[in-house]
């Protein structure tokens, strides 16, 4: 799996493709519009302000639009509506946001990146640490997170050379070893910890990070050992690489009384809800 399919704007997370023939990058507008608006139900949000500024200004925002397979929350790939930077920018106006100027300045940042890391690949790294500083991780957390980031990335190479080509496939397998070792899936860790569209590994803990690393390594380790070809000699290998760092998870338990999952993240705190005083007055809860 690319992880350039996966742009980050603050904490959320906007899924993206681009288009190697015509060098040009598609956004999922659902997670543009999530990340402006912070709207519970963005797709929602979505659909209503398709026909508000087809009433309002006559134009059709769904010309501008190209439907894609995107991986969705559940794991599956899902069509849903994308537009490049022109169609973007054109959607911001019609979302009163204090968050426009800001995303406007991120996607012309976002289109010279992709021309830096074209030349030079080691960039990407840089801006992913410069990332995590900004967002105030230590910097034994983003040494844990960019090794357990090669791990993961020398197991998805081994999956693409052994017969494992479909997003499913690598969610699938993901959970598998997650689940072995955590004892929950991807999706439920996700819960505890409060997240929606936000990468999980960027909220995790150093013991969450290194027993993530741990399943990971394990399972490519046993894989490469007896070749593991297809979905289920990779996915028995998944279970036998997490059940490794179950264990050793287990006895780390034992031994501090700590549990290794956690619900803690690195979210901002939340906005002070305001509620209506009298007309026209608002105060703080």
């Amino acid at each position: 799996m690319d992880d350039k399919a996966l742009t980050v704007f603050e904490d959320f997370q906007i899924r993206r493709h681009y288009d190697e023939e015509n060098e040009i990058w598609y956004f999922s507008i659902i997670d543009v519009v999530g990340a402006l608006t912070e709207s519970t139900n963005p797709r929602d949000y979505w659909f209503k302000m398709k026909i508000r500024v087809k009433s309002e200004d006559g134009i059709e925002l769904s010309t501008i639009c190209r439907q894609l397979k995107m991986k969705a929350p559940d794991g599956k790939m899902r069509e849903t509506d994308t537009t490049n930077v022109e169609g973007l920018l054109r959607i911001i106006q019609s979302i009163p946001s204090p968050k426009a100027e800001p995303f406007k300045q991120w996607l012309a940042k976002v289109g010279y990146e992709r021309i830096q890391d074209m030349s030079d690949p080691a960039r990407s790294v840089d801006r992913a640490r410069e990332y995590w500083q900004q967002h105030g991780r230590s910097e034994k957390w983003i040494q844990q997170r960019m090794m357990g980031q090669e791990t993961r990335n020398k197991l998805t190479n081994y999956w693409q050379e052994h017969e494992i080509s479909k997003e499913r496939e690598f969610a699938f397998l993901t959970n598998i070893i997650h689940q072995e070792w955590t004892g929950i899936t991807v999706k439920k860790h996700k819960e505890i910890k409060g997240l929606k569209s936000q990468n999980l590994r960027d909220h995790m803990s150093e013991a969450e990070l290194i027993f993530t690393a741990l399943a990971e390594l394990s399972t490519r380790e046993i894989a490469e050992s007896v070749q593991a070809t297809g979905l289920d000699e990779n996915a028995d290998a998944g279970k036998k690489g997490g059940r490794i760092a179950k264990r050793a998870r287990i006895e780390l338990e034992q031994t501090t009384g700590k549990g290794v999952v956690t619900n803690k993240n690195f979210l901002p705190p939340a906005k002070p809800i305001k509620k209506i005083k009298d007309a026209g007055t608002y105060e703080d809860k």
